[in-house]
């Protein structure tokens, strides 16, 4: 394939993958969108296989590692279950990064092209660069990988003066950029390089380790940014406009992400990465005013003959009905209550569950009708005339405190008011509190009832309770 051909096919690529990113910002388009990507990165891959910078010999080699990638993307797709999702992006987050740092060290020891004088400073920076966002990227998606599936706590480790400690080890990664580049051979540079290597692994790790859970969905974005721009390093030190040009769209949209999910949490993008908010011990994370009052348990036949009765329904799920895997129930409850005339509807919080988008690809998954699933903003002023709320498996997103209690952590946060309808229902295995480690009031609230028990079982028995 010609130089002239390979340029076309990479524009065709990125003009799909911007169609991707535009499929994928709606529910009802994002199967196109998916569809628009994959054959964005065929063309793109078969582009680069086939293209002149590729040597005939080295084909075969490619093929295999594609077969062997390939087969692993399809086994991780085949046996991954929905419910780990979040930890499956985590983790392919990392490989992004871990790519970066290989090419990196690769265009490094690679003499087969000289440069000289601004051209060789220009690509060692492009190399340190690269290396110094892929080791990070990488470190910090092993780790929130960990917290998503549960194999590191969720509690954030706040070590003693840790932003001095990350101002110290910046200034010791600029000081060895400094002797990377006037290193007078390779064997000179690796150890600067290597060096700074193992700060932004430890950086990586530190940095996420010191977000709590309540922010995880926050991190998941942010990462998914860390790893574009991890490749738009890659990019330049392969001199791939196609990679730049992906990275960076990418990184963009993972950084607007990541803005949206902070606004959505009333928390400022900084204090994100400093760490430090959310507990995952289930204990208040600060002091603010107590709830009072008694918890009104109620059954799940009783749970059935409220919804019986009700005439517009509000159902508001949490990472509790993921963890269960009550989404499929939940469908047929609201497929059984708009049989009947109940107007049902699906209020989504931007950062309900452990990633951006968490429920919306839980309830798409169960075939919950697209236009009935409403955003915050579009279904908040609902629920005044809503008979009937129901919470499953969320607790920080419909805390009352976030507006009542200037003294909680979660102050100022933007919640579902489910507490505004005639009647809330909130579905929990215990009292425990969220991952913000707050205690939530609306538990104790008058007109609210708690369904406790695994979301799957409680959710099964008002199914039969409402066919009877």
């Amino acid at each position: 394939m010609s130089a002239s051909l390979t340029t076309v096919a990479y524009l065709g690529a990125t003009i799909l993958f911007i169609l991707s990113l535009g499929g994928l910002s709606n529910p009802e388009s994002s199967r196109r969108g998916n569809l628009y990507g994959i054959i964005g990165m065929t063309i793109a891959v078969l582009a680069t296989v086939f293209g002149p910078r590729v040597a005939a010999a080295g084909i075969p080699w490619l093929i295999a590692a594609m077969v062997a990638g390939g087969a692993i993307g399809l086994y991780a797709a085949r046996a991954v279950q929905m419910t780990q999702m979040p930890e499956l992006v985590a983790i392919m987050h990392s490989l992004v990064g871990l790519a970066a740092c290989l090419v990196g060290y690769a265009s490094y020891i690679d003499t087969s092209i000289a440069f000289s004088g601004a051209e060789k400073a220009i690509h060692e920076i492009e190399i340190y660069i690269g290396i110094l966002i892929g080791a990070v990227t990488f470190s910090g998606s092993v780790i929130a990988f960990g917290k998503l599936s549960g194999k590191i706590g969720g509690k954030p480790l706040l070590l003693p003066a840790r932003h001095w400690l990350n101002l110290a080890g910046l200034l010791v990664v600029l000081w060895f950029g400094r002797e990377f580049l006037h290193a007078p051979t390779v064997q000179a540079g690796m150890t600067p390089l290597i060096i700074m290597t193992v700060i932004s692994l430890l950086f990586g790790i530190h940095m996420v380790m010191a977000i709590g859970g309540a922010d995880m969905p926050v991190v998941v974005s942010m990462l998914n940014s860390y790893s574009g721009w991890a490749a738009a390093a890659t990019g330049f030190m392969l001199s791939n406009d196609l990679l730049i040009v992906t990275g960076a769209l990418v990184g963009s949209s993972g950084a607007i992400l990541s803005y949206i999910m902070c606004r959505a949490m009333n928390r400022n993008f900084v204090s994100v990465i400093a760490g430090g908010f959310g507990t995952g011990g289930g204990t208040p994370a600060a002091a603010g005013a107590q709830p009072a009052g008694e918890v009104v348990a109620v059954s799940a036949v009783e749970t059935a003959e409220l919804l019986r009765e009700a005439k517009n329904v509000i159902i508001v799920p949490g990472y509790g009905m993921a963890v269960a895997q009550a989404q499929h129930t939940v469908f047929e409850i609201t497929k059984h209550l708009r049989e009947k005339g109940v107007n049902v509807r699906f209020g989504i919080h931007p950062v309900a569950g452990r990633m951006p988008g968490h429920m919306n690809v839980l309830l798409a998954e169960a075939k919950v009708p697209y236009d009935i699933v409403m955003e915050m903003d579009e279904i908040n002023a609902d629920f005044p005339e809503t008979d009937l709320a129901m919470v499953i498996g969320a607790n920080d997103i419909v805390n009352p405190a976030a507006q009542e209690d200037p003294a909680s952590p979660i102050a100022g946060m933007p919640v579902l008011e489910v507490w505004k309808a005639k009647t809330s229902i909130v579905m929990k295995r215990s009292m425990a509190s969220g991952y913000a480690g707050v205690d939530n009031p609306l538990f104790y609230k008058e007109n609210n009832r708690m369904l406790f028990g695994d979301a799957k079982k409680m959710l099964d028995e008002v199914l039969v309770a409402l066919m009877a």
